[in-house]
């Protein structure tokens, strides 16, 4: 058989579009967020005010952590061909939100280190102009989130309608991870500035160091539900995902006449809304082939690349 005369059975390994808008939209933020990042450690550490350097810190986490995922957005697409990538180069992008979920805790402990400290040695604390500084910051985490959110949509509408059999959950993680990120320093920025105007009002200066505390606990949660997220993908955990009864229904309502019975099956992500699958079916039926199965499984769009293996009863 000649190399050309493969070419039917040739298998396309780019099982995801990727997503130019979220790419471009993080790049974007991370720069914003770099900006704001030295403005509030700056300005946190001259006013000495432990929830405004604790938003800083905060924020020079996710200024690499929103970098992490523009960076797995640019590998992914750079890499879409590279036949070394078996299931193609979607992953990088999960493994993304995972490191940033990863940074998010590493924030959280410093947060609290930083926080416990100054509830034992308060400080002094320039409450005007930290509070300036801390409105500052929250806006910028308005605009950031509204970027952010605005890539997911525009992802959204340029997908509608391919997320098959009404699967809604297909998220892009490592947007998620970002969007987390930005949300989580709003939050610690509202967080400081109630703390700081509280202070600054009745004189409650354990409130700053207290709203740290509490904000490391928010982030933390935040953090567990990414990483969980994340990690469901990277290890492959899909076989309590709908896709995979659908997928043993088809089969087996297609083969029913012959008592085709699934023996085997192993689903995994390829994509946001992608799946691959391996089967091995036992039949009665000498003259099933991968090929009819194939068919069978081909009605859930979601699924786009299948191995199958028949064995005969008999």
């Amino acid at each position: 058989m000649h190399t050309h005369d493969l070419a039917p059975w040739h298998h396309n390994h780019t099982f995801d579009q990727g997503n130019a808008a979220a790419e471009r939209s993080t790049r974007l933020v991370m720069w914003i967020t770099a900006v704001m990042m030295v403005v509030e450690i700056a300005a946190g550490w001259f006013y000495n005010s432990m929830a405004l350097l604790a938003d800083g810190f905060h924020m020079s986490s996710h200024a690499v952590a929103i970098g992490l995922s523009a960076f797995a957005y640019t590998a992914a697409r750079r890499h879409a061909g590279d036949s070394r990538f078996a299931f193609g180069t979607w992953k990088m992008e999960v493994l993304g939100g995972f490191a940033s979920a990863i940074f998010l805790l590493v924030v959280v402990a410093l947060m609290l280190v930083g926080s416990v400290e100054r509830l034992f040695s308060p400080q002094p604390i320039h409450y005007q102009e930290a509070i300036l500084i801390a409105s500052v910051g929250l806006v910028v985490n308005i605009v950031s989130a509204l970027i952010l959110g605005s890539a997911h949509h525009q992802h959204g509408d340029d997908h509608h309608g391919h997320a098959a059999h009404g699967h809604a959950h297909h998220h892009d993680l490592n947007l998620k991870s970002a969007y987390v990120h930005v949300v989580a320093d709003a939050a610690t920025s509202v967080l400081a500035i109630l703390a700081l105007v509280g202070g600054w009002l009745y004189g409650w200066a354990w409130l700053d160091p207290a709203t740290g505390v509490l904000g490391a606990v928010v982030v933390a949660l935040w953090a567990k539900r990414l990483l969980g997220d994340t990690s469901k993908v990277l290890l492959d955990r899909e076989m309590d995902h709908p896709v995979v009864d659908e997928i043993r229904e088809a089969i087996e309502d297609g083969g029913k006449e012959s008592e085709t019975r699934v023996a085997d099956l192993h689903v995994w992500r390829v994509g946001k809304a992608a799946y691959a699958c391996a089967v091995s079916v036992v039949t009665h039926d000498h003259g099933l082939t991968p090929e009819i199965v194939r068919s069978w499984i081909g009605v859930h769009e979601e699924v786009v690349h299948s191995t199958v293996e028949i064995n005969l009863c008999g």
